[in-house]
């Protein structure tokens, strides 16, 4: 009964709407000259995950959790945040849902990938008008095509770490690999650096770093 257990009356019996309260916070952040988003930020996609016992519970499942750094029973949850550096403004998140949970698997119309949902979150940040100049990833959505596609059509640039050996669409006499452009560039020593150029590192305790 509500007058039992309001906290949990609230969360799965009550009319409220989880969307429409996220966004109306992020109509708030737009209004505000401290907090509102402008071209010069970047969207920022990223996933983590929390363990979960059990199977009943809606997208449970086997697999990577980033915040314990193993695989194991648990909900991972793709999100994305608008920043300039100064200012971070979570957007939206959405659950992803494991294959198994669907009748035909990965083959089930209605399966998405991280990378997928991951694309179409940023397109929605778009939409609530949170501009950027780039949607930025680690190297995990980097090996997925239908995130380069879905960006691409969505009009948002990215900058997307790649891991060493994988590739990315270039011209045929271009470095495709990490691995490729640091062979093309020359290198002598470390007062001679020809190709390489020193690069500035800030870290968030205040100390820099040349590499």
């Amino acid at each position: 009964m509500p007058g039992v257990q309001r906290l949990q009356f609230f969360l799965s019996e009550s009319p409220w709407e989880a969307e429409q309260v996220n966004d109306r916070r992020l109509e708030l952040l737009r209004e505000q000259p401290a907090t509102a988003p402008h071209h010069g930020g970047v969207i920022v996609i990223d996933d983590s995950g929390d363990r979960k016992d059990g199977t009943a519970t809606a997208h449970v499942g086997r697999q990577w959790l980033g915040r314990l750094g193993k695989t194991d029973n648990g909900i991972v949850t793709v999100t994305t945040v608008w920043t300039d550096g100064r200012v971070y403004s979570p957007l939206h998140a959405t659950p992803y849902t494991p294959a198994h949970h669907f009748a035909r698997g990965r083959a089930d119309p209605a399966f998405r990938t991280k990378p997928q949902l991951a694309a179409a979150l940023a397109a929605r940040g778009k939409k609530a008008r949170f501009g950027c100049r780039a949607v930025v990833a680690d190297c995990a959505y980097s090996v997925s095509d239908d995130w380069y596609l879905a960006l691409r059509e969505a009009g948002l640039a990215y900058v997307v770490a790649l891991k060493p050996h994988r590739g990315t669409w270039a011209p045929a006499d271009q470095p495709h690999t990490p691995i490729e452009a640091a062979h093309a560039l020359t290198w002598r020593d470390a007062k001679r650096s020809s190709d390489w150029t020193p690069v500035e590192r800030h870290f968030r305790d205040g100390h820099t770093e040349t590499w």
